[in-house]
């Protein structure tokens, strides 16, 4: 389905009867991320899955997608399907957008999952690597994205799923330049959102990979010490929803129907 929000297209799947939960998807990718979780979770919930600016079928803004703009875009589909409240899972930038989203909407959430995501803002060395990546993306996109995408899995991974890494690639390929600029600049941007994070009235969730190169684990788990928020911690990479799906659906199933 297209909604129409400021003059471009926003894509979203609706699937399911029931309370609502909210999946949003990573950089580079789209809502075919989700396609092993959707028919499990819509057995006994609508299921709202949303191409975030700039990827798959939803057009850009511009050529810098905060995580604000990205969260006005959610909320948008959100207002058009007269959902009031559910449950949030966002993978990687998809918890950046989520957390933007808390920081304004508080009250449409029942609950919110990271997963292989942070509250924590990126440092200058991260920037730095961002501002890089955008440089070499108008020259040389398709060797960027196939040295960077290698990362976000653990080693093995890319052996024993291999047909889903190509095709995880694949989508990540089919990202538009201006779509991958945009999003990097938005991430760039974003503040720490600890502190919403934290306060948030609504139930927490933080899944990590214990091999995920981009998220550091230790850090998240002392900041979070002395709060309702629950960790979990898989046995692979970034990519969770590949390399640990009977897990991550064990753990997100538990999470939904708190």
């Amino acid at each position: 389905m297209i909604l129409d929000y400021k003059n471009i297209a926003v894509h979203y799947t609706v699937s399911g009867e029931g309370s609502t939960v909210v999946l949003l998807h990573g950089f580079l990718e789209t809502v075919a991320m989700w396609k092993e979780i959707v028919p499990e979770f819509s057995r006994s919930h609508q299921v709202v899955c949303i191409d975030l600016l700039g990827h798959g079928e939803t057009d850009c803004l511009g050529y810098v997608h905060t995580m604000e703009d990205m969260a006005g875009a959610v909320f948008a589909v959100l207002n058009h399907l007269n959902i009031e409240k559910g449950v949030f899972i966002g993978h990687s930038m998809g918890g950046y957008v989520a957390l933007a989203l808390a920081e304004k909407e508080p009250q449409l959430f029942e609950g919110l999952c990271l997963m292989n995501s942070t509250f924590e803002d990126d440092n200058e060395d991260r920037k730095l690597l961002r501002t890089r990546a955008n440089e070499m993306a108008k020259t040389n996109f398709e060797n960027l994205v196939r040295m960077s995408f290698a990362n976000l899995f653990a080693t093995e991974s890319r052996i024993s799923f291999k047909s889903e890494y190509n095709n995880a690639l694949q989508t990540a390929l089919n990202t538009s330049v201006q779509g991958y600029i945009a999003a990097n600049e938005g991430m760039k941007l974003r503040p720490n959102r600890f502190e919403t994070f934290k306060t948030l009235n609504a139930h927490k969730l933080i899944i990590v990979g214990k091999k995920d190169n981009l998220i550091n684990s230790s850090c998240l788990k002392n900041c979070i010490e002395n709060t309702s928020i629950q960790f979990e911690e898989l046995s692979e990479g970034h990519m969770s929803h590949i390399e640990n799906i009977p897990e991550l659906s064990y753990l997100l199933l538990l999470f939904i129907e708190k």
